[in-house]
């Protein structure tokens, strides 16, 4: 067995050629700034070829099933192992995807109902919500119904005439408008609120309300809401993205009143295991149900109970014993994510894998890390080579070794510039190193609030009627450990003052989205290489007159081959360059249109003199995004850079003063780009905005106006404010303790 993975020429993306050789079965992580090219090196190229090597060795049949992989361009990869990839993606899913089918808790748990319930129903699938067999009829398993938000179906200010009903096709002119305005018995001219109640009633409702009117409506008559279900919710066919827009704004869920939330039938709900039924256990937290399962003495399901109770002790091993198993997958974190993907290798006997972390510190609190190290080390432990993309230097100091990207981003990144221990790191003079020396200040003078915005009342989630005021026009941080209640607080905020909302959820789901496309700047590119070479626009479009003819202006062939993969080869005619000769031979600033993919934000800025340009580009650069290139898919932007991507937006777009509140903005952020986001936070409040950012980064922390911290535990241990006011005077709580420890 190799001891080192052996790596020549690596040329994924900004890699320079680069030669390294990291020791297996050690715990390596790799640091850098933001763009630097440690995710190229790691992700796209090891963990890409590792991937695609596994695959070849299913037949075709299946690795035709199979995630698909890259390979890397590299001269030579050597010493590699099966790769588990664990990374930040949201595991999204669907509805009926929870906390306890994806970590396979809901398996043991139907199983444990099946056999040792009372009173007895049979097998397990009487107890899967996904099942006909164990699933509520009324609601299909989901816990929730679609209803009708009829109070969004009318304006009570106008009258039919006016276009009262705000439904598609029942405004004056619309296809049902008739059907209510010219049957005599509503006055189409007199604004809905002056109507009676029985009136009103019989508009929406029909039925008994139209037969209490003097004028009744003809025999065949439908109340608007009536219609509308018909219409929109009892038809199975394939809806389109109107109906879908329709449904979506006069529509919302709402608990099931059959089974209230279980998902499950009658039967189902009526079984009890030490006198709880199975929904109950689902709303229990995790380490609340992993306490209460060890109280099962049946010996007949003994294994049942110690395989049930190894996975529940599992997650709150690393930090998930706030959650739930009825949790909704799609509402989890990336964070979270990450750390439930994790449960399944804890128990795993396979020795001498490869795993790969992205970041497994992001969204926990300082006071939780360390949950998320001992579980790396426990992974080395057994075997494995552990290979980590991370800068908290919680994660660096427990290393065996420190390999260091840079010196800088993009074009001036992929070179290895340290390898070696974490105390070599401090004095190697690096843009890491430099660094971990420098820490932002702890504010002493804040910005005074110009008024407050309360939150009133506060019972989501975790909170516990929770009334909190946020000061206006300065910078406040939403601290507390994972799961205390930040994000729900947030959510609060937001409902209640419609703030705008900057999370990490993807800028774009389109590959043909860039930098260019997002900021508008196009056109502003095709005006000017028009002006320089005096041809039309157009020609320097690759969606247009200017694209290859061969390959449609896309740079390559695509070759379907039926049960193998799919066959990308580069277009013989433009080389991947997408243009006609013609067009590839005009230049500006030495640069062709081709040549403009490559070049980063930050370039662009010096090299292309165009003021709408450098307008479109400028705040992305300022948010530090200076490293994208132009041509880069911003489907490839991890959760971080999409979330610095729409605060450069708002900054481009902000006028009057808004209520902005970010989820965790450094995620991503090397410690040298903290205090770029904190100028572009800063620049924000300056234009009399305020700003809330949920975060655990102690520089953030330490830079904020006004501290918000919740607690003082996770789920039900916490939802309460431990103190509210200036970052100095914080004192007492866990976030106090490590802004003291990091000082």
């Amino acid at each position: 067995m190799p001891k080192f993975i052996r790596i020549r020429g690596a040329r994924t993306n900004n890699l320079k050629s680069l030669d390294v050789d990291i020791q297996r079965g050690r715990l390596t992580v790799f640091v850098g700034v933001s763009g630097s090219g440690k995710s190229s090196l790691v992700f796209d190229t090891i963990a890409a070829e590792a991937g695609h090597q596994l695959n070849e060795t299913f037949p075709p049949f299946t690795r035709n099933r199979l995630p698909r992989w890259t390979r890397p361009e590299t001269d030579e990869i050597g010493g590699l192992s099966p790769v588990v990839l664990i990374d930040q993606r949201r595991i999204g899913g669907n509805a009926r995807s929870t906390v306890g089918t994806i970590t396979d808790t809901w398996t043991y748990l139907r199983l444990l109902f099946s056999r040792a319930g009372t009173p007895h129903v049979g097998e397990s699938n009487r107890f899967s919500f996904n099942d006909p067999a164990g699933m509520c009829p009324s609601c299909s398993g989901l816990g929730e119904i679609v209803v009708s938000a009829v109070e969004r179906f009318l304006d009570l200010d106008r009258s039919l005439a006016e276009g009262a009903i705000l439904l598609p096709g029942f405004g004056n002119g619309g296809y049902w408008y008739s059907q209510y305005a010219d049957i005599g018995a509503f006055d189409p001219g007199t604004p809905l609120r002056d109507w009676t109640p029985d009136e009103r009633a019989a508009l929406l409702y029909g039925g008994e309300h139209a037969a209490r009117l003097g004028t009744r409506p003809p025999k065949d008559y439908e109340g608007v809401v009536e219609r509308f279900e018909r219409i929109y919710l009892h038809t199975s066919d394939d809806l389109s993205d109107r109906k879908r827009e329709t449904i979506e704004r006069f529509t919302r869920s709402q608990t099931c009143p059959d089974c209230h939330g279980d998902r499950l039938n009658e039967a189902a709900r009526a079984v009890t295991v030490l006198g709880r039924t199975i929904g109950e256990l689902a709303r229990m937290e995790i380490t609340e149900l992993a306490g209460l399962v060890d109280e099962v003495r049946d010996p007949a399901v003994a294994p049942v109970v110690a395989a049930l109770g190894d996975k529940l002790r599992a997650m709150i091993t690393i930090g998930l014993g706030y959650l739930h198993l009825g949790r909704a997958t799609p509402t989890l974190s990336g964070g979270e994510s990450q750390r439930v993907k994790t449960v399944k290798h804890l128990g795993s006997s396979l020795v001498e894998m490869l795993y790969v972390f992205d970041e497994p510190t992001v969204g926990l609190h300082p006071h939780d890390v360390a949950s998320m190290t001992a579980l790396l080390r426990r992974l080395r432990d057994k075997g494995n080579t552990v290979l980590v993309v991370e800068h908290d230097p919680a994660v660096m100091a427990i290393a065996d070794e420190i390999v260091e990207i840079g010196p800088d981003a993009g074009a001036g990144g992929g070179r290895l510039v340290f390898q070696g221990s974490f105390d070599g790191l401090r004095s190697a003079g690096t843009a890491t190193s430099a660094a971990l020396a420098a820490r932002t200040p702890l504010t002493t003078a804040p910005r005074p609030p110009q008024g407050v915005i309360t939150v009133a009342g506060a019972t989501r989630n975790n909170l516990r009627n929770l009334t909190v005021d946020v000061p206006a026009g300065v910078l406040t941080a939403l601290t507390g450990v994972a799961g205390s209640g930040k994000s729900s607080l947030a959510a609060e905020l937001g409902a209640q003052h419609s703030a705008i909302v900057i999370d990490q959820r993807p800028v774009s789901v389109n590959r043909r989205s860039t930098p260019v496309t997002y900021t508008g700047i196009a056109g502003a590119v095709r005006k000017l290489f028009a002006r320089h070479s005096g041809l039309p626009a157009g020609m320097f479009s690759a969606n247009s007159d200017g694209a290859c003819p061969d390959c449609k202006g896309l740079g390559v062939i695509y070759t379907d081959l039926a049960f193998m993969d799919g066959q990308e080869s580069v277009c013989e005619t433009c080389h991947g360059r997408r243009f006609t000769e013609e067009v590839l031979r005009h230049r500006v600033n030495g640069l062709s249109i081709a040549d403009l993919d490559d070049l980063t934000i930050a370039d662009a800025l010096d090299r292309l003199p165009d003021r709408r340009i450098r307008d479109g580009l400028r705040h992305l650069d300022r948010a530090g995004l200076g490293y994208l290139r132009l041509g880069q898919p911003l489907t490839t932007l991890s959760g971080g850079e999409c979330q610095r991507v729409k605060i450069a937006r708002e900054l481009r777009e902000a006028a009057e003063p808004a209520l902005y509140v970010l989820d965790e903005p450094t995620t991503g952020l090397h410690l040298r780009d903290i205090a770029t986001l904190l100028g572009v936070l800063d620049q924000l409040v300056g234009e009399g905005h305020t700003v809330v950012v949920i975060e655990h980064n102690l520089d953030v922390v330490r830079h904020a106006d006004w501290v918000i911290d919740l607690g003082p535990g996770p789920g039900r241990h916490g939802g309460r404010v431990l103190y509210q006011g200036p970052v100095a005077g914080l004192k007492g709580t866990a976030t106090a303790a490590a802004l003291h420890a990091d000082r």
